[in-house]
């Protein structure tokens, strides 16, 4: 049984009383309506969209003082903390842009649930688990397009009124933007917001207590209301996704590559020559651009040239973590950067300017480089290898 009032859903499951509170995440009325209904409810849960990580990144505002970059980048998570600086810098923008804080509906449930007693509930399933579901179902070509995507928006200075804030919560209109996502994006909506509506409404409604207010996005309350009848399974939910598919055409293609150019060479030296010539240059440039884009050290832009071709034969290793470690050797980010980070993130300019996001910005655009410079040379190692055959 379900009622709605002012972006207030009420749902009464299991001898339970829920309450979900429908929020645009950087509108000062959504942080006023938390704190309104926590304060009429007296629930005993408080359940908020947030994870163990980004509770203790709210929590801890000294969190990216400690952060080591070269750990960042030898975990091979540059390029998820880079897609959530940027998922982030919008957020973060159009709260600047009202005087706000980004996630402050978040922080208003997290102080009211002390301020009344309840006990907190961090509903959220992992944010890099969430992550990873998503790279593992767009495919390569969705990758590509989903990071273009993530850093374009970096330059998206749009504002938009606080009034077109407050119509993001009506419920149509957040159901016709999923149709537009999952037409954009069809393997997308599944794991960013199907899974987790299951794995919110698993949390929320075993929530301790009879009486339970949940703080959520607004997209996420029409899944909610179907998800929270249903039984999940959440450890399903929580596995990292594991394919042996991607392994496999990672291996065969620089495999294929030695064997097409020791082939060459054997019957025709002069070709082999041209083609390993090729696959350097083709690599290697296209490397060393998305360093330059990335405004690296001209030491850093040489390694992802030298890197690039050798990196792309072996699929556990790549030339972005070589250029990106080399330039936080040079320019290695000093405390102030890391004090700025949250700051930086709102703009371009920030990204670019920072030592921490510069970093991060090249491991991604040179690894994106040198994926176009392995399709473009092993298509000319191919045909270089036909016209001699």
């Amino acid at each position: 049984m379900t009622a709605e009032q002012d972006n207030v859903t009420r749902i009464h499951v299991d001898n339970k009383e829920v309450v979900l509170v429908g929020t645009a995440h950087v509108s000062r009325q959504s942080a006023e309506q938390v704190k309104e209904v926590i304060d009429e409810e007296q629930p005993d849960s408080v359940c908020v969209e947030l994870d163990e990580k980004r509770y203790e990144s709210m929590s801890n505002r000294d969190e990216w003082k400690n952060m080591d970059i070269f750990k960042v980048i030898k975990e091979k998570r540059a390029s998820l903390l880079l897609m959530n600086l940027a998922i982030s810098s919008f957020q973060k923008r159009t709260a600047k842009q009202f005087g706000i804080q980004s996630g402050q509906e978040m922080k208003q449930g997290i102080e009211s649930a002390r301020e009344s007693g309840a006990e907190l509930v961090l509903a959220d399933r992992d944010i890099q688990i969430t992550f990873a579901r998503i790279w593992q179902k767009v495919g390569f070509f969705g990758k590509a397009k989903l990071l273009m995507m993530i850093i374009f928006s970096i330059f998206n200075n749009e504002s938009i009124t606080e009034e077109e804030l407050e119509k993001m919560k009506n419920q149509d209109m957040l159901q016709s933007m999923l149709q537009e996502l999952t037409r954009s994006f069809p393997r997308l909506k599944k794991p960013l917001i199907d899974e987790r509506d299951q794995y919110l409404s698993h949390k929320i409604k075993n929530a301790p207590g009879e009486k339970v207010v949940a703080v959520l996005g607004a997209a996420h309350v029409p899944g909610i209301k179907e998800e929270i009848y249903k039984e999940q399974d959440l450890g399903e939910l929580e596995q990292r996704p594991v394919s042996k598919a991607p392994k496999i055409i990672a291996w065969t293609i620089p495999l294929l590559v030695i064997a097409v150019i020791a082939y060459t060479f054997y019957a025709n030296p002069s070709a082999g020559l041209q083609q390993t010539v090729s696959w350097l240059i083709w690599n290697g440039s296209f490397s060393a651009v998305g360093a330059a884009a990335a405004l690296g050290h001209p030491l850093t832009i040489i390694t992802a040239f030298i890197a690039a071709p050798l990196t792309s034969l072996n699929p556990l290793i790549a030339a972005g973590w070589f250029a990106g470690l080399m330039q936080a050797y040079i320019r290695r980010p000093n405390v102030e950067d890391f004090e700025r980070l949250s700051d930086d993130v709102h703009s371009a300019k920030g990204f670019w300017s920072n030592k921490v996001t510069r970093i991060l910005l090249i491991v991604v655009l040179a690894n994106v480089g040198s994926t176009i410079g392995t399709m473009i040379g092993g298509a000319d190692v191919l045909r270089l290898f036909f016209e001699n055959l």
